[in-house]
């Protein structure tokens, strides 16, 4: 834990700055009408997005090392308070003050990993077949499908269901860095869930980047932090064997409501210049 926290940490930081970039990029776009893969390849030729990608990568990184060392519900709730990230930063980049009710949220996220830190015990043994990685796949392809739909939807609406879309992909990824037997090159590329891994995020990637054209980027962000947190807390602690300690579990739940509520709270923040 004490690799995985720090690491996890400056990967919301990276990825809060990340979704910002993202974010100015997507909105000077023309609008897709539905979920274009050909919109990541218009906004491969603007260099914010591409430092965007930068940052995304060296958070997955940091991501990676949290995945492979925290409790799952840990990892993702910290990586999740990006969006606390986004919001300092647009207040800061865009020169609007954060109100009190974003403050608050900030707070509450800040307070509901306090709390999930503090309850967080050993990383779960819970061991994995190749046929039950693969299932990830499939998941992924639910992921792509249900995306589709979402982009049939208009208005910040049809933002935060494709947001939701995009997180869930990323979940996908979360459960997958974990649940790789081997990282050794040789290996992965014989590992179904390294192709979930890849395939999870660039669905989740383009979903999130589509989302962001729609609305604000914390409306479609909040939506995309439910989705990445909530699952992989659930596989963690049910499927994998995270454990928490002993009797905390209401503080636990506690911790993970409070974050993930102040963390849907930070949509209400969502600038109209982006």
């Amino acid at each position: 834990m004490l690799l995985g926290l720090p690491a996890a940490l400056a990967a919301a930081i990276a990825f809060g700055v990340a979704a910002l970039l993202q974010a100015v990029a997507a909105r000077h776009e023309p609008p897709s009408a539905g979920v274009d893969p050909r919109l990541l390849l218009r906004l491969v030729r603007r260099p914010v997005f591409l430092a965007a990608v930068g940052l995304n990568l060296l958070g997955f990184g940091l991501h990676l090392v949290a995945l492979r060392t925290l409790p799952l519900f840990l990892a993702q709730t910290v990586v999740s308070s990006s969006v606390a990230v986004t919001a300092l930063a647009g207040a800061r980049v865009l020169g609007v003050p954060l109100g009190r009710p974003e403050l608050l949220a900030v707070l509450g996220v800040c307070a509901g990993l306090a709390l999930l830190t503090a309850t967080a015990d050993e990383v779960g043994e819970g061991s994995t077949t190749a046929p039950a990685r693969a299932l990830l796949l499939l998941a992924v392809l639910v992921v792509l499908g249900a995306g589709v739909l979402a982009g049939r939807l208009a208005g910040a609406g049809g933002a935060a269901v494709l947001g939701l879309a995009a997180g869930t992909g990323f979940a996908v990824v979360a459960v997958a860095a974990r649940v790789l037997p081997d990282l050794a090159p040789g290996a992965l590329l014989v590992e179904p869930a390294a192709y979930a891994l890849a395939a999870g995020g660039a669905v989740g990637f383009l979903l999130y980047s589509v989302a962001l054209q729609r609305a604000g980027v914390l409306t479609a962000t909040s939506a995309t932090v439910v989705g990445q947190t909530v699952a992989p807390a659930l596989v963690g602690l049910l499927l994998l064997g995270d454990r928490v300690r002993e009797g905390s579990a209401p503080v636990v739940v506690v911790g993970l409501l409070l974050a993930v509520a102040s963390t849907a709270a930070l949509a209400r923040r969502d600038p109209a210049v982006l």
